[in-house]
């Protein structure tokens, strides 16, 4: 039997923290079954761990299209063609699946691919250049997928597979994260029955309280592990169970589906890293962490909002507090830094960090840069701020317009801020190739997170990348500088120690970043305005760092340093 006796007894107690102690005996030998018919077929990884090389590009499996090919042939060429494979080692590809809906979240199958992106072949030809990470779309389906349109049938076992509830119930603690009804109607075998959608009508909950769908789900992590893919992002987990009369949110049988998940990960694939999903407030993210035995890495969701904010405010100084509170974490663990992603900047993790005029300012912010807010109903029936949708491109930019090579410095500097920061970072790629808001995107479909979702034909993409001195065409080659020069410093490893620098400048945000073997140490300095703001280098223990990696200059004089409008440093000792 596959995995130790250990393993065992803590899937057993998993099971049992779940479902009570009679129901984890009948799933236990069904639960390694299923390990054992998957053992063999796991393939061999390239590495294991992660360090300072760590990149994530995220990207839908259709976001180049043309001629003659897939989307994720033309994807692989495109990347190719400009080097990522020496500067990318993942691919994050956002749900690729047949879906209905929400670009790839209401999922019809979740082991085929949409033949309008490819094949697993392609899938596979990616692979040969990069690791893979794939979407779990753990917590609902599409209303056509073949799991519940046989619950609309009554057929066993999937009519367990999908929550039912009486609209008469008391459903108001629940957390709501769209302003959607939590329950909708549907005509089954058995009459009108009210199902549970926390997302949407067409994304149906799945019913964790049946064992059956635990191990269809996990039947369904283990294919996506058996087809590369080295990262499961966990979407949406924090919503994975519920419970009536509470809140149903971070549930402790939702924590114990992720350890779940972990413990059968380590027994047949050591190599995979589970990465959650929660856009919630700090704490309630890190929950996700466990005692390291949950999720290896979480989405640093405060840094998109924290920094707009910096930014906006021409003021390190929240920021700054809030980074010295992000260490005490487990070993073994470690963040998932990022600025953009599909989905919009969230602004319920700015929760307990900033007052809510600095939240009203972010609003207004969004809507001057042509931006659009997302809101979310509370249990009282007001609304509030949920999400900003607007690229973080744009975000970066002014409402009265700036000068591309202005925008582009800022911009630019922001990726240098999270690239940096302890952590493995993940780039969007819209933020790659300096994507604006997609306004026709929005005005077609309705849909406002579509701002942020632009398809690209390829030769259209790669006219406004080259087309000397744009917006689009400094950020790209900027981008590419900056990760080919982070992926180059050990300093920059997940596991190295991070501190804030407090510089005595509200307007120059700080922190330094040491290698796990204290060989290298890295302070980077960032001026969060559009004047020269100056720095005196006052530690003597700072005094040898005199060299600027990104523009690769002595730029510390005897006296300090001047930082030029918008301009971040990335300040080392230099060799020899």
């Amino acid at each position: 039997m596959i995995g130790t006796s250990e393993q065992h007894n803590t899937l057993s107690q998993q099971l049992n923290r779940m479902y009570g102690e009679t129901v984890a005996a009948e799933v236990l030998p069904r639960l390694l079954d299923l390990l054992e018919s998957y053992s063999a077929k796991i393939p061999e990884p390239k590495r294991t761990g992660w360090n300072e090389t760590d990149v994530v590009l995220i990207t839908y499996a259709d976001q180049v299209y043309g001629p003659d090919k897939s989307p994720l042939a033309i994807l692989k060429d495109f990347l190719v063609h400009h080097g990522y494979q020496d500067l990318l080692n993942t691919v994050h590809l956002l749900p690729f699946f047949p879906y209905t809906s929400d670009d790839g979240f209401s999922v019809v199958d979740y082991k085929q691919v949409d033949p309008n992106s490819g094949t697993w072949y392609d899938l596979h030809a990616l692979a040969e250049h990069f690791d893979l990470a794939f979407d779990m779309v753990a917590n609902h389906c599409s209303q056509k997928s073949e799991w519940f349109q046989k619950y609309l049938q009554g057929e066993k076992p999937y009519d367990e597979y999908f929550i039912d509830v009486d609209p008469s119930v008391d459903l108001s603690q629940v957390v709501r994260p769209r302003a959607l009804p939590l329950l909708s109607p549907y005509e089954t075998a058995a009459g009108e029955k009210h199902v549970w959608t926390t997302f949407s009508a067409d994304q149906v909950d799945l019913n964790y309280g049946s064992p059956e769908v635990l191990l269809a789900m996990t039947d369904v992590l283990l294919y996506y592990v058996q087809n590369g893919s080295r990262i499961i992002r966990l979407d949406a987990i924090a919503f994975l169970w519920k419970t009536i009369g509470t809140n149903c949110l971070h549930l402790d049988e939702t924590h114990e589906a992720v350890k779940l998940w972990r413990t059968v990960t380590e027994i047949v694939a050591p190599h995979v890293l589970l990465l959650t999903e929660t856009n919630v407030p700090h704490a309630e993210n890190i929950s996700y962490f466990g005692l390291a035995d949950e999720a290896h890495m979480v989405y640093q969701f405060s840094l998109p909002p924290l920094l707009f904010d910096a930014y906006l405010n021409e003021d390190a100084t929240t920021l700054s507090k809030w980074m010295e509170t992000l260490y005490d974490i487990p070993a073994g663990t470690t963040y998932f830094n990022f600025t953009a992603s599909h989905d919009g900047i969230g602004v319920r993790p700015l929760e307990g960090l900033v007052p809510e005029q600095r939240l009203d300012k972010l609003v207004q912010a969004t809507r001057e840069r042509g931006g659009l807010v997302g809101m979310r109903t509370m249990a009282d029936g007001s609304q509030k701020p949920y999400e900003l949708n607007i690229t973080y491109v744009d975000a970066m930019g002014e409402p009265e317009g700036f000068g591309p090579e202005h925008h582009a410095l800022r911009f630019l500097a922001s990726q240098a801020i999270m690239l940096a920061m302890k952590g493995v970072p993940g780039i969007y790629f819209h933020s790659l190739v300096g994507t604006q808001n997609h306004i026709s995107g929005v005005e077609e479909s309705g849909i406002p997170r579509r701002i942020n979702r632009r398809k690209f034909e390829r030769l259209e993409l790669e006219n406004q990348i080259t087309e000397h001195e744009t917006l689009q065409n400094r950020i790209f080659h900027g981008y590419q500088n900056l990760i080919a020069k982070r992926i180059e410093q050990s300093a920059f490893h997940p596991d190295g120690p991070s501190e804030v620098y407090h510089t005595g400048n509200p307007a120059i945000f700080g922190f330094k970043r040491t290698s796990p073997d204290r060989d290298q140490t890295i302070l980077v300095l960032a001026n969060l305005t559009d004047k020269l703001q100056g720095l005196p280098l006052s530690d003597p223990k700072l005094h040898p760092l005199t060299f600027d990696l990104i523009s690769d200059q002595y730029v510390v004089e005897s006296q300090g340093i001047t930082l030029d409008p918008y301009q971040i440093v990335w300040l080392t000792e230099p060799d020899g």
